[in-house]
C-alpha cells in the first residue's frame, strides 16, 4: 500500500482508512446522522489537534459532509431539500444574523466542466454590495441585507497569478466579514461523486486533491473567517483500478501486492482523473443546489 496513496479532498474518505482498521485517531472526534425519510447522511468530522491533522493529512477544523444519493438526479425536490440541508450547516459554522459583507468565490476552471462548479455557482447567486452601497437595504426591498459580492478568480495558467494573490487583492479592498469559497473536489470512492457535499471552516487549498497543489485559502492567509463549500466531481483513476482488483490483492503477500502495484500503477495511470459521462447536466445542477443553499442562508437579517 506504500506505494498507492489515497487521493482525496474529503476528511470523511481520509478518516474511513482508520476506521476500517479499527484504529482510533486521537485529536479526531467523528459523529453521524442520518435521515431516512430524505436519505441524506450527515458526518461531522473534527479535527482538533496537530497530531489529529497529521494523521488524516487535512488542516484542524470542521468538517461537514452530506451524502445524497440522488444527487445525481434531476429531482428539484429533493435538491431543494439538500440546499435547505446546506443552508442549515452554514449558519451553524457562521452567524449571520446580523449584517455583515460576505464575498463568495468560485474556484476553478470554467472551461473545464468538472472543474467550473465554482464559477457555475456564482451565476446563481443573488449579488447584493452594489445596490446596498448606493441606495441601502432599501433598493433591494428589505430593511436590512447582507452585502454578498462575487469573484471568479479563474485558474494561474489564464491570468498568470495566484488565486491566493488575486483574492488577497479583493479583500484588502472590499474588506468583507466572511469568505464563502466554492469548488470542485476529488473522492477516493466513485459512488461519492457528484453525491457528496463538503462544508468545512478549514479553508481550501485548490488543486490539491488532483496534485496541484496551490497556496492555501484559509484564515491564516486572507485575515477573515473561510468557509468552504465542495463536491468531489471526480476520482484518482488509480483507485478505479485498485477497487475493481480489490479482493485478489487481499489474497496477496505484502511484497507481492506492492510489487503488483508498482507495475500496474504505471505514472501515467496516477495522474488521470475519471470523471462521469453525464458531468456536465450534473455539474449545473449542483451549482444550482449550492448557489440556493447560500442564498437561503443569506436571506433572513435580523434589524
Amino acid at each position: 500500500m506504500s506505494l498507492y496513496e489515497i487521493r482525496t479532498d474529503l476528511a470523511l474518505e481520509s478518516g474511513e482508512r482508520f476506521r476500517q482498521a479499527n484504529v482510533e485517531i486521537h485529536g479526531v472526534r467523528i459523529e453521524e446522522a442520518y435521515d431516512e425519510e430524505r436519505d441524506i447522511r450527515t458526518t461531522v468530522v473534527r479535527i482538533e489537534t496537530e497530531n489529529g491533522a497529521k494523521a488524516m493529512k487535512k488542516p484542524q477544523g470542521l468538517y461537514i459532509t452530506i451524502e445524497a444519493p440522488d444527487l445525481s438526479v434531476p429531482d428539484e425536490g429533493y435538491h431543494e431539500e439538500v440546499s435547505d440541508a446546506i443552508c442549515h450547516h452554514l449558519r451553524s459554522m457562521h452567524d449571520f444574523e446580523k449584517e455583515q459583507s460576505v464575498l463568495v468565490v468560485g474556484l476553478g476552471n470554467q472551461e473545464i466542466t468538472p472543474d467550473a462548479l465554482g464559477p457555475y455557482a456564482i451565476n446563481n447567486l443573488r449579488i447584493t454590495r452594489h445596490v446596498i452601497r448606493e441606495y441601502g437595504a432599501e433598493g433591494i426591498g428589505e430593511d436590512s441585507a447582507h452585502m454578498v459580492s462575487a469573484l471568479i478568480p479563474g485558474v494561474m495558467a489564464n491570468t498568470g497569478m495566484e488565486t491566493l494573490e488575486i483574492i488577497k487583492g479583493v479583500v484588502s479592498q472590499t474588506r468583507p466579514d466572511l469568505i464563502i469559497a466554492i469548488d470542485a473536489l476529488a473522492a477516493r470512492s466513485i459512488r461519492r461523486l457528484s453525491r457528496t457535499i463538503q462544508l468545512t471552516d478549514a479553508g481550501v487549498n485548490p488543486g490539491s486533491g488532483v496534485g496541484n497543489h496551490r497556496s492555501g485559502i484559509n484564515r491564516e492567509t486572507l485575515g477573515v473567517p473561510v468557509i468552504a463549500i465542495g463536491v468531489p466531481t471526480v476520482v484518482d483513476a488509480a483507485t478505479i483500478v485498485y477497487d475493481a482488483m480489490e479482493h485478489m490483492l487481499h489474497a496477496l503477500e505484502k511484497t507481492e501486492r506492492e510489487q503488483f502495484l508498482g507495475e500496474m500503477l504505471t505514472p501515467n495511470l496516477r495522474s488521470m482523473f475519471v470523471t462521469p459521462k453525464d458531468v456536465d447536466e450534473t455539474v449545473k445542477r449542483l451549482s444550482y443546489t449550492v448557489s440556493e443553499g447560500i442564498n437561503k442562508a443569506l436571506e433572513k437579517v435580523k434589524n
